[in-house]
């Protein structure tokens, strides 16, 4: 079976290019700034009813600061690309959900503080949108064209 790929795809392709780069710039960047705020909080992790054994420091959480910075700039990217009421609630709300249980699961096996978690939301939210504003002032665009 032989694939047969379009120009309009591969063109169509090439413009969504940047927000591909966009979303690697963010997830790749949260990782690195989770990195430089442990060294500097250096908190240790809870030790109080830990379902998990793990090393490394504790605040600000990097599976908090992972799941918001992945699930809310693609949310970010799709809610572009969706144009129905329904489809846009449908995204948010499972972006939300993700985030929220990714958190909440942290807490749960006992490696982080809810502080830790809140941290790890906080600075990844002022990474993303940093990052968010940067690539519509360079694209020229609004987050939200047609609200």
């Amino acid at each position: 079976m032989c694939l047969i790929v379009s120009r309009r795809a591969i063109f169509g392709y090439c413009r969504r290019r940047t927000e591909i780069l966009l979303l690697i710039v963010v997830v790749f960047g949260s990782s690195i700034l989770n990195l430089l705020l442990k060294l500097i909080f250096q908190r240790v992790r809870p030790d109080i009813h830990r379902l998990v054994e793990i090393t490394g420091y504790s605040f600000p959480s990097g599976h908090s600061m992972g799941a918001f910075s992945f699930y809310s700039v693609l949310a970010y990217l799709l809610w572009r690309h969706i144009d129905s009421r329904t489809g846009r609630g449908v995204l948010i709300a499972f972006a939300i959900i993700m985030i929220v249980s990714i958190g909440l699961s942290r807490i749960y096996l006992g490696v982080h503080y809810p502080s830790d978690i809140l941290g790890g939301y906080l600075a990844s939210c002022a990474w993303v949108s940093f990052m968010v504003r940067y690539y519509e002032r360079r694209m020229g665009k609004r987050a939200f064209p047609d609200a």
